[in-house]
C-alpha cells in the first residue's frame, strides 16, 4: 500500500486521474477536437477504462477513455512508461475495437471510423518529434492511401516545444510535462484535478484499487519466492514482473516487490 502515491498528490499524468477527468464528456470533446482538429458534435461517454475481452481465452484489453460521436469511435491512451510495445498494442487494440463495434450480420461498410491516440510521457519512437501520426500507404504508390477508416497518432510529451503552429496541442502536452495550466483549456483541466481530489468517492476507488493491487503484488511475491526453487529465482522475477505489469502496475510498485530495476522492468 505505501508503494502507491498519496490520493492528495495525484496530477493529471497518473492514470487514475487522469480517467476521472475524462469522465467530464465535454473535458474529452475539447481534448478530441485539440488533438485532432475536427469538430465532434456530442459524445456518447462509454465508462474509462474499460475492458474487453471477446472469447475466455483471448486476451482482454482496458483501455483508459473510450467514447464516441455519431459516426466515429475514440480511444485515448495514456502511457507513462515505454515498454516497447506500441505498434503490436495498437494493432492489437484496434482488432478488438472494430470486432466489438460491428454486429452480427452487419456489412462492412458499417463500420465506424477509429482513432487510437496515445499520450506518451516520453519518445516513443526515438525520432524527437512531437506527433507520430501513421499513414497506411502502398509500396508501389506512396500517394495511394489505403482508406480502412482507421487513424493512429501519438503524442511525445517531452518535444512540446517542437510544435510551432498548434497553440492548443502545444499547450496541452506542455501542461502535462510541467504540470502549469498556460490556456484556457489547461486551466480547465487544472481545475477538474483539483475538484477530483475532494470526490471522496472516487478517493476511496483509488484506495480500494491501491489496496487490491498491493495484495496482488505480494501474492505474485510469494509465487516467485517459493517457484524459483525450480524456475531459478531471476526467471521466478521476471515471470512475476510480466504478471504485475499485464495488470498496468507501476514500476515502482514492481521494482519493490522483485528487485528489479527499472530498466529490467521496462524491457519485458
Amino acid at each position: 500500500m505505501n508503494n502507491f502515491k498519496p490520493w492528495e498528490d495525484l496530477t493529471i499524468t497518473d492514470d487514475f486521474m487522469f480517467c476521472k477527468v475524462m469522465s467530464d464528456p465535454d473535458i474529452c470533446k475539447e481534448l478530441l477536437e485539440i488533438l485532432l482538429h475536427i469538430k465532434i458534435e456530442r459524445l456518447k461517454f462509454q465508462e474509462p477504462q474499460k475492458s474487453f475481452k471477446l472469447t475466455s481465452e483471448s486476451r482482454g484489453i482496458r483501455l483508459d477513455v473510450y467514447v464516441k460521436d455519431s459516426n466515429r469511435v475514440f480511444d485515448i491512451e495514456l502511457q507513462t512508461t515505454n515498454e516497447r510495445n506500441l505498434e503490436l498494442r495498437t494493432r492489437y487494440y484496434q482488432g478488438v475495437m472494430d470486432i466489438s463495434e460491428l454486429e452480427k450480420g452487419e456489412f462492412f461498410s458499417n463500420m465506424k471510423e477509429s482513432y487510437i491516440i496515445f499520450i506518451c510521457m516520453f519518445d516513443p519512437f526515438g525520432a524527437d518529434m512531437p506527433i507520430y501520426t501513421v499513414k497506411q500507404t502502398f509500396a508501389e504508390n506512396e500517394k495511394l492511401i489505403f482508406e480502412d477508416k482507421t487513424h493512429k497518432i501519438f503524442y511525445n510529451v517531452k518535444a512540446f516545444e517542437k510544435i510551432a503552429n498548434d497553440v492548443e496541442t502545444k499547450a496541452f502536452l506542455e501542461y502535462l510535462c510541467k504540470h502549469q495550466p498556460t490556456s484556457k483549456f489547461t486551466d480547465t483541466l487544472e481545475r477538474a484535478v483539483y475538484r477530483n481530489r475532494n470526490n471522496q468517492n472516487w478517493r476511496k476507488d483509488y484506495m480500494t484499487l491501491a489496496y487490491d493491487l498491493s495484495l496482488a503484488a505480494e501474492k505474485a511475491a510469494k509465487k516467485a519466492r517459493e517457484e524459483g526453487i525450480t524456475l531459478g529465482v531471476q526467471q521466478a522475477k521476471l515471470e512475476t514482473a510480466k504478471s504485475m505489469k499485464a495488470e498496468k502496475m507501476p514500476v515502482s510498485m514492481i521494482a519493490h516487490f522483485t528487485g528489479l530495476s527499472t530498466e529490467e522492468i521496462e524491457k519485458l
